[in-house]
């Protein structure tokens, strides 16, 4: 069945019609259970690498997971078809990447969302991936969603904020972290009362068990805007399409925050909901790292996305520019300033 699913892509012809030249490096990505059709992670990081094929003039491979047991098996697949680089979208892969990887220490493995060291909690993290042929793509995401959390805290018209996730992984609650610290720092500077609902932090909040797009993310949804909250993140891939469906029941003036992509340009249905989104820049992460594989050159030390280095960000207000204070970007604009400089500081696992 993994055989069956996995696909190659070639080079398109050139003008004249002729396929260009080939490169017979092979990079091959494996999706978690989310699909490439996410509008998130999964979707940025499977276009890093087919821009990666473009730019190096090679074919790839690629497999959609439908869930967890088809992670060993894909990756069995693709050693045998001979990929030089994998990369495997998600920390749901990083017992089987790991285990792959010392299986095979000739190829080279690209971990997005994981560092690929110590327990299986994913919250150790000292720059050393457990095997020396995985290159870990991180994100420090605390930084971007504390910008979303300040500007949350200003948009609310209720006073109420809130956040759900899929499950406690340190890659989901990274996002709540900051998301909390922003909206507490907006109240404290501000002198503002701002509820924040769903998150109180150390792994109690919200969360739907799971990343699909299911009653159970439309419930907890409806658990956080029950609640008065006009604002609202949901952290898990499509998890966020059952609070569109929940905001939609409720016919109350709810906004939207993102995450991973500009949901604003990635799912369109979004439009006229979406307040912003906490962005990773995950597909030029991805991009460049499996070019630098091609070119032989890869650097194994983890890689971790600040706002430093726009590895993170914020997008745009889009439709609700008109609609947050018209000092809003001024004063993100400033906090951003802060938390590169390290005069706010902006707590994760991935900094302790």
């Amino acid at each position: 069945m993994a055989s069956a699913a996995l696909a190659a892509c070639g080079d398109a012809p050139d003008e004249e019609g002729k396929a260009s030249e080939k490169n017979d490096f092979l990079p091959c990505i494996l999706s978690d259970a989310g699909g490439f059709d996410d509008k998130s992670f999964n979707q940025l990081s499977y276009e890093g690498v087919q821009d990666a094929a473009e730019e190096l003039g090679s074919e790839y491979k690629e497999f959609e997971s439908k869930n967890e047991n088809d992670y060993a098996g894909a990756l069995e697949q693709f050693v045998a078809q001979g990929c030089d680089a994998i990369v495997t979208v998600g920390f749901a892969l990083a017992t089987a990447t790991k285990e792959s990887a010392a299986a095979n220490p000739d190829i080279e493995y690209i971990l997005i969302d994981d560092a690929a060291d110590g327990g299986e909690d994913g919250k150790t993290f000292d720059g050393k991936p457990d095997q020396p042929n995985i290159k870990p793509i991180l994100y420090d995401t605390a930084q971007a969603a504390f910008l979303a959390g300040y500007a949350a805290a200003d948009y609310t018209k209720t006073g109420v904020v809130g956040t759900y996730g899929g499950q406690p992984f340190p890659t989901v609650t990274i996002f709540m972290d900051g998301f909390k610290q922003g909206v507490e720092h907006y109240a404290k500077t501000k002198g503002k009362d701002v509820k924040l609902i769903g998150w109180e932090g150390n792994d109690k909040g919200v969360f739907t068990g799971g990343f699909d797009a299911n009653e159970k993310a439309t419930n907890a949804a409806k658990q956080i805007l029950d609640q008065n909250a006009d604002v609202i993140l949901p952290v898990g891939g499509p998890i966020y399409q059952g609070a569109i469906t929940a905001i939609k029941d409720s016919g109350k003036d709810v906004a939207l925050v993102g995450v991973d992509a500009d949901f604003f340009e990635t799912d369109p249905t979004t439009q006229d909901l979406v307040l912003t989104s906490i962005l990773k820049n995950m597909k030029i992460s991805t991009t460049e790292a499996v070019v630098q594989a091609g070119e032989g050159d890869l650097d194994f030390s983890p890689y971790v996305g600040t706002l430093e280095n726009d590895g993170v960000g914020l997008a745009p207000f889009h439709n609700f520019e008109s609609k947050v204070s018209d000092t809003l970007q001024a004063e993100l604009d400033e906090v951003k300033k802060g938390i590169v400089d390290g005069s706010i500081p902006v707590e994760s696992y991935l900094n302790q």
